[in-house]
């Protein structure tokens, strides 16, 4: 349903940006003669009473969280269709997102706004209100007359829950790589903590670039960024640490440290540039041709990996069972994904002819330009314990030859399609969901965005995003910097992103 030109006296300028709930428009106050932002809820749930009173919950506990730190809430009401909207401030300067678009931050600029979004974060938990959603889409930034910096405003609080209710039962939510591990067990219920890990998430984000992997697999910051101090690494992992009790015990308490080794810092003013960055995660710009002796590598990684403890040395990752899989939302909504332990490391297949990926029967699936066909040998494959998930039927008919499809840059998913293997698809689904599903058809992931037209789109920069019909970023995985990496779908149920023979970000879903 299209918007009309005016919200009662506030002049609809241009959407700023859109998610499963609502879409957020710059509009212009004109009695005040200022610009604003208007939170509009989407058309597919305003009929949803609960998801109604969801959207309103929102800009109550920002007003309820009323601080110079968190987005100001100034005007409430509904559209003549009986959508709810809210009026809020209007922040100039974009997002941390936005700052992240030409890579890593400068080390004073990082670990200043990263001090910052933990004090932010700090006033909302005084307020009684878990935020839920850490991520740098959702601090933004507004200029102050005559002062040096930003002000930094901790924003969206859509999924954000009152602390009172968040020790008990509470729904999944949350964004892969920012989301604490107990945000993924519904039973266990979650605290101050939760948004903790979220904040040392961010803080690695904007000192490295990198989105961080799943709990317990962070890679050291310190590894990836060489002039990082050592008490800069060692505080966000003890943020980002799997166990909750280990981590600090409130985001003041990561704020303090943060600013503290800010003020140990010597940067000169020389120094102050985006940094270069070791090929963990590559460093420069260079096109990566994936081929010849690059494609062995590849299928390397993709069938048998490590993981890095806490402490960056190399540990054999254990197989899957299913006792070790927990089934995680990225939002409230019914989107599925899964979280899981990697496989066991296997000998390096050897690449042969390319073939066609085999499709599941009535999907359609995307043009492939290049399949690398890998075969495992009995020995090499990864045991199957008693508690596997797969049936035994599907163990006993299971092929020996398995099939890894690497996407190109600038290759684009539309709804209702499907990039696939024999073991693994990532489908596009009509209703907006990219979701990754194993060859006994169970999700494994899911990108948690809805919405009809969404298409999934792997940018020549190195960002995977999903888009909204009007080309709006609904969700991306924050790797933008890494020119030519390719999208990789494992012979062994992996989802990479590989550039430089490394990988970048994963989707976690080894089978």
């Amino acid at each position: 349903m299209q918007l009309p030109h005016n919200i009662g006296r506030y002049r609809l300028e241009k959407p700023l940006g859109s998610g499963a709930f609502g879409v957020v428009w710059m509009a212009h106050d004109d009695s005040l003669r200022a610009p604003v932002a208007i939170k509009v809820m989407a058309d597919n749930w305003a009929q949803r009473l609960d998801m109604r009173e969801r959207f309103l919950s929102e800009a109550r506990l920002l007003r309820q969280a009323a601080s110079p730190r968190v987005v100001q809430v100034h005007d409430i009401g509904e559209l003549p269709d009986e959508r709810p909207y809210f009026v809020m401030e209007y922040a100039d300067g974009g997002t941390l997102e936005d700052l992240l678009a030409d890579g890593p931050l400068p080390l004073d600029e990082g670990l200043r706004l990263a001090a910052e979004a933990a004090r932010a974060v700090a006033v909302l938990h005084e307020a009684g209100v878990l935020h839920r959603d850490i991520k740098p889409s959702n601090m933004l930034l507004r200029s102050e007359l005559g002062a040096r910096h930003s002000r930094l405003l901790v924003a969206d609080l859509g999924l954000a829950k009152s602390l009172a209710h968040a020790s008990g039962l509470t729904m999944a939510a949350g964004s892969a790589g920012y989301m604490a591990p107990e945000q993924a067990e519904p039973d266990d219920g979650i605290d101050e903590r939760a948004d903790v890990y979220g904040l040392g998430a961010l803080a690695y984000h904007l000192l490295t670039g990198a989105v961080p992997a799943a709990p317990g697999k962070v890679v050291p910051p310190g590894r990836i960024r060489t002039d990082l101090p050592d008490r800069a690494g060692q505080a966000i992992m003890r943020a980002l640490a799997p166990d909750r009790a280990r981590r600090w015990p409130g985001a003041t308490a990561l704020a303090d440290e943060l600013d503290a080794i800010a003020g140990q810092s010597t940067v000169s003013p020389t120094e102050r540039r985006r940094p270069r960055l070791r090929n963990l995660v590559g460093g420069g710009r260079r096109r990566f041709l994936l081929g010849g002796a690059a494609v062995a590598v590849v299928a390397a990684l993709l069938a048998g990996r490590f993981a890095l403890d806490d402490t960056g040395r190399s540990t054999a990752a254990t197989p899957r069972t299913a006792a070790g899989e927990s089934v995680t939302h990225s939002s409230d909504t019914p989107s599925a994904s899964a979280s899981a332990g990697t496989g066991s490391p296997t000998p390096s297949p050897t690449p042969t002819s390319a073939a066609p990926s085999a499709s599941k029967p009535g999907l359609s699936a995307a043009p492939a330009p290049e399949v690398t066909r890998t075969v495992v040998s009995t020995e090499g494959a990864k045991p199957v314990t008693a508690a596997s998930s797969v049936p035994s039927a599907s163990r006993s008919a299971a092929p020996q030859e398995w099939t890894t499809r690497c996407v190109q840059p600038n290759e684009r998913l539309p709804a209702g399609q499907a990039w696939s293997t024999n073991r693994i698809r990532m489908e596009m689904q009509t209703d907006g969901d990219l979701v990754v599903y194993d060859e006994n058809d169970k999700a494994r992931w899911s990108s948690g965005t809805t919405g009809s037209g969404n298409e999934a789109y792997l940018q020549g920069d190195g960002n995977f995003v999903v888009l909204s019909q009007d080309g709006v970023s609904l969700w991306h995985t924050g790797t933008q910097g890494h020119d030519g990496a390719v999208l990789c779908l494992g012979a062994d149920g992996s989802v990479h992103l590989i550039y430089q023979n490394q990988s970048i970000w994963s989707a976690d879903t080894e089978t």
